[in-house]
């Protein structure tokens, strides 16, 4: 993966007139890149000002020109006092029409990413894979993070990954200009954001808007054991998983460490080895990145030595050595990533420990899914499940074996008492939970 060089040569007038905004300010002034943020802003930039929930970055946008952006853009009415601005209806908005320009001056294939778990990591291995090829480093797979990945794109790069999340109907299709992929790949279906999906076909539906992107010289890559996903459509469709499938996984497990082993079976031809991450199912998402290889027509000897040393990105299935072993998976959960972690750590030697948060957005079958997760992990042999905050069923799958702690302070002096050495403890959680807090700490205790 290749760091990206600020290379926009837009003026404000220019970029005025595509968003159909008012410029207050010189229109030759030129920027280079576009950015969000205001406590890190490059030279030139174009700062946008985004409002969420919990922020409105119209309130740093005083603060973006002092870090030195160009100018910013806000929405009619707001920072009267700053010069170059360019007035928009939605910031929003904006955003992704500056990323549909970009979008229509590249010229290298783009790779689209989406599905319930895998994303990022497939995402990452798909970027070391190919020589050149840019990525965003971190998991910006939402209406902002996939513009900005776009936008920060060199026009040199070899490859576009895209990382591209849904939380409901509509989510990916409102981002597809944008993306416009050459190759779309669902990593698979789980049981998440059912609250805002609705059910399990709303699910396939809104993660196959990816597919419906596609040009008719695309290709979709999918999950053969999926069949949500199987349906007619014109492009060229490579399908990875258990056989048959194009990308056979006939081995997938880990090591004595947790490293993620693979083995896979393409037409007559084998390929095996030992990823630097973690996971059980680790094998599935270097099978989907095989196929975008295939559908890229890279070599698969080269792409799978690109991939040997990807340790993955932040708080996904770190594995921290020590007087205790942890892994650190607190980045997010649902009931597949949480099955996968649990088998990953009762494959490891020693005691399997496991301090699980709520995970989100199961609507009507959250209590189910908690109570089989529960199962799974005595089913294991786990010595004990300390639960962080609402339990929400852990405890009905596996009484006998779950602890209760109300808060994260609660959780660590609880593994405090139990871990032993040589011990391997998960940290899991919904991302809501904040449960990497938990793990940095008790990552810290276990450090001779």
């Amino acid at each position: 993966m290749i760091e990206p060089e600020l290379d926009l040569h837009w003026t404000l007038g220019d970029i005025a007139r595509s968003l159909g905004g008012v410029l207050v300010g010189d229109p030759s002034v030129s920027i280079t890149a576009v950015t969000t943020d205001s406590r890190s802003v490059p030279t030139d930039a174009l700062f946008i000002a985004i409002s969420g929930e919990r922020f409105n970055g119209h309130d740093f946008a005083a603060s973006a020109i002092a870090e030195g952006a160009a100018a910013v853009v806000v929405e009619s009415g707001q920072c009267r006092d700053l010069t170059p601005r360019i007035e928009v209806e939605g910031t929003i908005e904006a955003l992704r029409a500056l990323a549909v320009e970009r979008r229509t001056e590249l010229t290298m294939p783009v790779v689209g990413i989406t599905g319930s778990t895998g994303k990022t990591t497939t995402k990452d291995l798909v970027a070391a894979g190919i020589t050149g090829a840019w990525a965003s480093p971190r998991s910006y797979n939402n209406e902002i993070g996939v513009p900005l990945t776009v936008l920060s794109t060199p026009a040199d790069a070899a490859a576009l990954i895209v990382e591209v999340g849904s939380r409901g109907a509509g989510d990916i299709r409102w981002l597809a200009s944008a993306i416009r992929p050459d190759v779309a790949v669902i990593t698979n279906l789980g049981v998440v954001h059912l609250e805002t999906f609705g059910s399990e076909s709303g699910l396939a539906d809104a993660k196959f808007e990816l597919i419906e992107a596609l040009s008719l010289s695309g290709t979709a890559v999918i999950p053969s054991d999926e069949p949500r996903l199987h349906r007619s459509i014109e492009q060229r469709t490579i399908t990875f998983g258990t056989s048959p499938a194009d990308v056979v996984v006939s081995r997938s497990g880990v090591n004595r460490d947790g490293a993620a082993i693979y083995e896979l079976l393409v037409a007559a031809d084998t390929y095996s080895g030992t990823l630097a991450m973690a996971g059980s199912r680790q094998a599935f998402n270097v099978a989907a990145a095989v196929g975008v290889a295939m559908a890229l027509g890279s070599s698969i000897e080269s792409f799978l030595a690109g991939i040997q040393t990807v340790s993955g990105s932040p708080w996904r299935m770190d594995v921290h050595p020590g007087l205790y072993t942890v892994v650190n998976d607190a980045y997010n959960a649902n009931p597949q990533s949480v099955a996968a972690a649990l088998h990953t750590v009762a494959a490891m030697p020693g005691r399997s420990i496991a301090a699980l948060g709520p995970m989100a957005e199961l609507g009507g079958v959250c209590e189910s899914q908690h109570r089989a997760m529960g199962a799974l992990a005595a089913s294991l042999g786990f010595a004990k499940v300390v639960v962080v905050g609402p339990d929400h069923g852990y405890a009905l799958g596996a009484p006998r074996l779950v602890t209760h702690a109300t808060d994260i302070h609660a959780a660590r002096d609880t593994l405090t008492d139990i871990l032993e050495p040589g011990d391997v403890v998960l940290v899991k959680a919904s991302r809501s939970a904040g449960l990497e807090r938990l793990a940095l700490a008790i990552i810290k205790e276990a450090t001779p």
